[in-house]
């Protein structure tokens, strides 16, 4: 699976220069609101240095690592959720992706001109979540009034869902987001039917100065972001889109050597991706051969057969068991015969939970 992060913000807040350093897809990046209308895409890949320690070990004739798939998506504005400005746009977009990257403003700057007048995180992050909310609670006052009409009807199953529902539509009226609610089995079953925007998980990206950055030092503004995501249980990483332009420009040994001299152990992106990852319980396994040592995303928990369905669909429906060996193992054998001389390496069926970093070759048969 490859992962899906929508980046959002109001405009001018730095975000299609991050999604132009990230991904250097070459996005317009530009000095006044709704520059960016249509949603650009750049897919990234996730690093890893285990592939490289892999790919010494086994001589593949390709490498290849998972994938993030960054979308750039138009600026915002209050009143998006009754269609003002690029409204219907943006919320149409931000139904299709897996977590939301809220570029938020965190850095003071004459040259730059803010959609509001001013710098105030607090205030850009509640906006755009209040539009969110709004869109969503047009959409759950519509079931509920269908969920009611079948309650009186004496259907059973209903009851649960006009209580969930009328939860949601409270929450809603207080302002608050879907995710910072708690729910039963029962009623994340039913979430499940129900597509709303403000239960999409939030990755908060505080662009900072370069001066803020290097100094390693969360400040005022980006205080007030962790606030904020810590009621909501979310994720916060500090970046500075100036410093990821120029990281996008440089060869890998310049980069890191860019970065040392910075004082930086590494990019925005990588954080943001570990970040990503964490949020959404994902991780990697791998597969390694002389072919091609590749890198395959997952969530955690997932067993073995889905995680093969990962591969081919058909690995899934005529899965037979997964020969395994953890990456550690595997490197400290020198490979997987050496691995397998020392009995580490592990025949498992189809209750078996893959583990991060397992080397994995599936048996099946169709």
């Amino acid at each position: 699976m490859t992962l899906h992060a929508g980046i959002v913000g109001l405009p001018n807040v730095g975000k299609s220069t991050l999604f132009n350093a990230i991904t250097q897809a070459g996005a317009e990046a530009a000095n006044y609101p709704f520059c960016t209308i249509d949603p650009n895409v750049g897919i990234v890949h996730v690093p890893d240095s285990r592939l490289g320690v892999l790919a010494d070990m086994v001589h593949p004739d390709r490498i290849v690592p998972a994938t993030v798939e960054f979308v750039d998506i138009a600026g915002l504005v209050k009143g998006a959720s009754k269609g003002e400005g690029l409204g219907n746009k943006f919320l149409s977009h931000i139904r299709e992706v897996d977590a939301i990257v809220h570029v938020v403003r965190c850095f003071d700057d004459s040259n730059v001109i803010h959609v509001e007048g001013n710098v105030d995180p607090k205030r850009d992050i509640e906006t755009i979540q209040l539009e969110l909310i709004l869109a969503d609670l047009e959409s759950i006052e519509k079931r509920l009034e269908k969920s009611e009409k079948l309650l009186k009807s004496g259907d059973k199953k209903a009851h649960v869902e006009v209580e969930l529902l009328t939860k949601l539509k409270e929450a809603f009226d207080e302002g608050k987001a879907a995710r910072s609610l708690s729910y039963t089995d029962e009623e994340k079953e039913i979430l499940k039917t129900i597509s709303l925007l403000s239960m999409k998980p939030i990755l908060y990206a505080a662009n900072v100065s370069e001066e803020d950055l290097t100094r390693g030092e969360e400040n005022s503004y980006v205080q007030k972001v962790r606030e904020i995501a810590t009621e909501e249980n979310s994720e916060v990483v500090m970046v500075c889109a100036k410093i990821e332009s120029e990281i996008a420009e440089l060869e890998d040994e310049e980069k890191q050597a860019f970065l040392e001299d910075l004082g930086l152990e590494e990019s925005g992106l990588d954080r943001l991706i570990r970040a990503a990852f964490h949020l959404l319980g994902l991780m990697t396994f791998f597969t390694a051969g002389p072919m091609e040592v590749k890198a395959w995303t997952i969530r955690r928990g997932t067993k073995a057969p889905q995680a093969a369905g990962t591969i081919h669909t058909d690995f899934e429906r005529g899965f037979i068991r997964a020969e395994v060996v953890s990456y550690s193992d595997f490197v400290a054998m020198g490979g997987l015969n050496g691995a397998r001389d020392k009995g580490l390496v592990r025949l498992e069926g189809k209750d078996y939970v893959m583990a991060d970093g397992d080397i994995v070759h599936f048996r099946f048969n169709v």
